[in-house]
């Protein structure tokens, strides 16, 4: 199957684009699309790869579900295009790295330029139809985005993979933490953070004081 996807990612993942499954999820998202509103806009649903090729890659962080209100899923983990409201998890994100590095709140949730300097901001399921969080969920996306994981877990070293949340969480098993470091905490959002283990954890120093470690330029958060 023809997919469009950034050239370094196609050519790790082609195999999964030849696989039964990969066919049924792609007409399901055929389908969706043409009956219901869906997001993030079909040209973005790729978007991470698009922004971040494989060799670029330093920070992986999971997000499970795109946002399935209007205007808000960009094909990036808890980013919203400039102009939009910025949701509570992201805000509490902006306020840990205020926090943790003292930088100011940004005006614009939108995470481009993250994901221009090598952080791979990866949601599980990379579709939503509209107004119904989870309902592309277990419909062969996890498979894929699961089989980007592996390989860079498998081809990269000295990765940092950020997982908040139980969810993200669920996807240790499949990175080597000899080659890499996973860190992980409770998820953002309100009801997670407003309860402690979010707020002081420290993951964006931590991320970059392990890619000095190994000589890599840390992200500017």
């Amino acid at each position: 199957m023809e997919v469009k996807i950034e050239e370094s990612w196609k050519s790790r993942l082609k195999g999964e684009f030849d696989k039964p499954y990969f066919a049924n999820l792609a007409a399901l998202v055929r389908q969706e699309y043409s009956q219901y509103t869906c997001y993030p806009p079909g040209r973005l649903i790729f978007n991470a790869f698009n922004l971040c090729p494989f060799e670029k890659v330093k920070v992986v962080i999971i997000g499970q579900d795109p946002y399935h209100e209007p205007g808000q899923a960009m094909g990036l983990s808890f980013s919203v295009p400039e102009q939009v409201m910025m949701p509570p998890s992201l805000i509490n994100i902006f306020k840990e790295i205020q926090n943790d590095l003292g930088k100011p709140m940004p005006a614009s949730g939108d995470l481009t330029r993250w994901a221009q300097q090598g952080v791979l901001l990866l949601n599980a399921t990379l579709t939503v139809r509209a107004h119904m969080a989870a309902s592309h969920q277990r419909k062969g996306w996890e498979e894929f985005t699961d089989a980007a994981i592996k390989v860079l877990n498998q081809e990269r070293e000295h990765l940092v993979f950020i997982l908040w949340g139980g969810y993200a969480r669920s996807k240790a098993y499949l990175i080597d933490r000899s080659r890499h470091l996973i860190l992980q905490s409770v998820h953002p959002s309100p009801l997670s953070a407003n309860r402690g283990g979010w707020f002081g954890n420290h993951h964006f120093s931590q991320a970059n004081a392990y890619l000095a470690q190994h000589g890599l330029e840390p992200i500017d958060w």
